[in-house]
């Protein structure tokens, strides 16, 4: 998925081919949601929340839940991306998140995110569009105009990270009038939004806005001589975000998959958690919370405190990518923790509550990860080395929830192509499906208040 609004709108399909309801925020879901259903409902479109009630579940009773992000570092148009330069039309981006900036030099990038289209009775609606051919393009500057290039790529970011678009005498020749310098100067180019018009089969003028990233048009690849590694971008954080939502999904195969269960399977992939998750539809909003508790206030037996019991019973596993170990950096590892792919998922520990995993929620994960024959691996950063967090600390904090920090290995995150296991997007899925099948009968023997 090139954007968090294709990735989320093909969870939309895939969950209703698996017979989820969809469920509107706007609406009441008093009388809707009844034991063994399943449901689900977005925000933003690029946030989603997935969830199948236990057939004996009751008001009070815990949720088991997997948390993941949506988003990726990347490029994003300016609200005016138009520019023009030694002969070139150009597009101005902003920064999205810490990416790996060098690494998006010298790739085939197209555009791809969601536009707001106006439609014949007088509204908007959301459209998505991917340009699959490679439109546009970051050069490097030649190593003869810069010998230093090998012992120190150094660039700025607003001014050599600006992509190129076509050459300005072409454009002349075809459809873009605004490219010799127009004085009305539009917010971006004439050809681009043709071509965006083109993809969805509207007028130019009936574009009213747009939220577009760039994406590299290269396909995932299963790579390593034996098969055993996958190269993709986004990979931080859809692998997590994949395996979320086919363990949920596999939890409920058959009839009576939820019969006994006296928990809800729940699974929330956030927008915005590469910038801080502060958003509407990021891990720093009410949209978790606002989910479980109504959740609990549209089931038959509600009482005054049933959320806040809800909470006691629940756990979260908040899974994120983490730092697999590269054979040629292996020092930058503590030496006792060195996750390594196709291994397993990894644990995340960190004391200054960087993960929000304890000995607890460890105890727990470990114990549905062995009696499933599920490696696991630990992580844990060096002390002179500075760590990175994931949502689990901010919900756990928000919440209260019991929270377990874990995540598959990854090689070059952040950079525009990264490297997994093969064979560890299978663990984490199994992980998932038990975890959802086996955490509310286990969690009644674990006493910890």
């Amino acid at each position: 998925s090139p954007s968090p609004f294709h990735a989320i709108d093909v969870c939309r399909k895939w969950l209703s081919g698996a017979n989820f309801t969809e469920l509107k925020e706007k609406q009441s879901w008093c009388g809707v949601i009844k034991p063994n259903g399943r449901y689900f409902f977005t925000r933003n479109g690029s946030s989603i929340v997935a969830f199948a009630v236990g057939g004996k579940f009751r008001p009070g009773n815990g949720t088991s839940i997997v948390a993941a992000h949506s988003d990726s570092p990347c490029l994003k148009l300016k609200p005016v991306s138009r520019k023009t330069g030694s002969g070139f039309l150009q597009v101005g981006v902003q920064l999205y998140g810490g990416g790996l900036w060098h690494t998006w030099f010298d790739r085939d990038l197209s555009v791809a995110g969601r536009v707001m289209v106006r439609d014949g009775a007088g509204g908007y609606s959301g459209r998505l569009v991917a340009i699959e051919e490679p439109i546009m393009r970051i050069p490097s500057l030649a190593i003869h105009m810069d010998r230093t290039a090998n012992e120190a790529f150094k660039f700025n970011k607003e001014t050599h990270l600006t992509p190129i678009l076509a050459t300005v005498s072409k454009a002349l020749n075809g459809t873009d009038s605004t490219a010799g310098g127009d004085t009305e100067k539009p917010a971006h180019h004439a050809v681009l939004l043709e071509r965006i018009a083109k993809q969805l089969d509207v007028s130019v003028n009936d574009i009213s806005d747009f939220e577009l990233c760039l994406y590299d048009t290269q396909k995932a690849a299963i790579g390593g001589l034996l098969n055993e590694l996958i190269h993709a971008s986004r990979l931080d954080n859809l692998n997590s975000s994949y395996c979320a939502i086919e363990g949920l999904i596999n939890s409920l195969d058959g009839k009576q998959a939820l019969e006994d269960d006296s928990h809800v399977r729940l699974v929330s992939l956030f927008d915005n958690e590469e910038v801080g998750s502060t958003s509407a539809y990021g891990a720093n909003s009410a949209l978790l919370e606002s989910a479980l508790r109504r959740i609990q206030a549209s089931c038959d037996g509600v009482n005054l405190t049933s959320f806040e019991e809800s909470i006691a019973n629940s756990y979260m596993i908040s899974s994120d990518v983490t730092h697999a170990v590269h054979p040629n950096y292996s020092e930058k590892h503590e030496e006792n923790h060195r996750p390594e792919l196709q291994k397993g998922p990894a644990i995340k520990i960190n004391a200054n509550q960087r993960y929000a995993t304890t000995s607890v929620t460890s105890t727990i994960l470990k114990d549905i990860a062995k009696r499933n024959g599920i490696p696991l691996q630990e992580f844990v950063v060096r002390n002179d080395s500075s760590c990175g967090s994931t949502i689990g600390p901010m919900l756990s904090a928000q919440l209260g929830l019991r929270t377990v920090d874990i995540g598959n290995p990854l090689l070059a995150m952040h950079s525009i192509r990264e490297v997994c296991g093969a064979d560890d997007v299978g663990m984490l899925v199994k992980l998932f499906e038990h975890f959802f099948s086996e955490f509310a009968a286990l969690d009644a023997k674990i006493n910890v208040d």
